[in-house]
């Protein structure tokens, strides 16, 4: 009998081994991010974007398929090729009886994958050419956190300061200053992590369950973080002004994290998922 395959298991290995780099997959450079254009990699039938979990377990931006979806498009997968991973959801309805004999159904997250090929790994299919549009990223950055913020009635201080914090109970964030960065990109990905955490909010997702942001060095904290952290990527990929220096974080939050995923390999999972319900919430959709 096949073994079972834990795709919890597969998603894990997958992240912790570029941990172990020193790489942060979530914050790989990916390509096509201008406006106009798709972001990271998607499939090439459906032209939509991977979540952001797929994005990480993926190696290259651009368009992938399966096997099959190749082949209708009249190419085929190269010989000796290694198919990724692409993982979603399946709900299935579970019947229970309850004591008063009625009956109710349950429904069921199971994770479920399947294998996708790289549009390099193909021949016969030309890839998909797409113009690149000029963007005013600065201004892009700046629209988004005045948007959110308004909408939300946050106080924002944006102040000559040493530390940049959300603070949820005054649903407040503090930031240095734009001119106390070397590079103004850091600038917006420091807000977007702060703007991340206040997602967490009771009054929007409810992430924070104590109300406040954990003890510093504690599991939730890290937890916390890696949502943040995920979230302040993914804007700043969608807003094409990401750079090799706007990931801050230092040697000691990555083994915090590898911690994390290794007391618990169903967390990446979880956290991409709160970070795209942070980043839809965030950006109105």
């Amino acid at each position: 009998m096949k073994k079972s395959v834990n795709v919890y298991d597969m998603v894990t290995d997958r992240i912790i081994e570029e941990l172990n780099k020193g790489i942060i997959p979530w914050e790989k450079p990916w390509t096509g991010t201008r406006a106009g254009t798709r972001a990271g990699a998607y499939n090439r039938i459906s032209k939509k974007p991977y979540s952001i979990v797929n994005q990480m377990l993926l190696k290259h931006s651009g368009e992938y398929a399966t096997f099959k979806q190749w082949q209708d498009l009249g190419g085929h997968v190269k010989k000796g090729e290694k198919s990724e991973i692409v993982v979603f959801w399946k709900i299935l309805d579970k019947e229970e009886i309850t004591e008063d004999g009625e009956k109710e159904v349950h429904k069921i997250p199971l994770l479920r994958y399947y294998n996708v090929f790289h549009i390099s790994q193909v021949e016969g299919v030309e890839p998909l050419i797409e113009p690149f549009t000029e963007v005013q990223p600065i201004e892009a950055g700046d629209r988004l956190i005045t948007d959110y913020i308004t909408r939300e009635k946050i106080h924002f201080n944006e102040q000559a300061s040493n530390n940049a914090y959300y603070q949820p109970s005054t649903d407040s964030i503090v930031v240095p200053m734009k001119q106390q960065f070397q590079m103004v990109n850091e600038y917006y990905s420091t807000t977007f992590h702060e703007i991340t955490h206040s997602t967490g909010h009771k009054t929007r997702l409810d992430r924070l369950q104590t109300g406040q942001i954990a003890a510093f060095g504690s599991e939730e904290y890290s937890k916390e973080e890696l949502v943040a952290e995920i979230g302040s990527a993914t804007l700043m990929n969608l807003l094409g002004i990401e750079t090799v220096k706007t990931f801050r974080n230092t040697t000691a939050y990555i083994q915090s994290w590898l911690n994390v995923l290794k007391n618990d390999n169903k967390f990446i999972v979880s956290a991409s998922s709160k970070a795209e319900k942070a980043v839809n919430f965030i950006i109105g959709e």
